[in-house]
């Protein structure tokens, strides 16, 4: 992958950043279902809903300074993120619009790297 292809989104967490790497063309999609995410979480009802870092930055170079910084590849991220809401006990809206939201961006990420891989063969 070159730079070109890829672009970063840092999150938040407490105090902690978590950077992740992500296809260009999808990182205003993650950013935009972090800012999502924020605004219907509280309207879940289900217990253990899970704590969400923020969105706080996006970037098209990244140079970690930091060694145990790392960088987290967007289709784990967003497979993670799915695992954590498809656990809750809840067929509620907001939390069936925020799963389909996940769910599409996992469907996108998955063709990308499908073809991306493809592309490097």
């Amino acid at each position: 992958m070159t730079t070109t292809d890829m672009r970063y989104v840092i999150l938040q967490h407490q105090d902690q950043l978590q950077y992740v790497e992500m296809p260009a063309e999808y990182a205003y999609q993650l950013s935009a279902l972090n800012l999502r995410l924020h605004k219907e979480i509280s309207k879940l009802t289900a217990d253990h809903v899970p704590s969400l870092p923020r969105a706080v930055a996006e970037c098209d170079h990244l140079e970690l300074l930091r060694p145990e910084a790392s960088l987290l590849n967007g289709l784990t991220y967003i497979n993670e993120l799915e695992q954590s809401f498809a656990v809750l006990q809840e067929d509620q809206y907001p939390l069936i619009s925020l799963l389909t939201e996940i769910r599409a961006l996992q469907a996108q990420l998955e063709q990308w790297y499908e073809e991306y891989e493809e592309a490097q063969l």
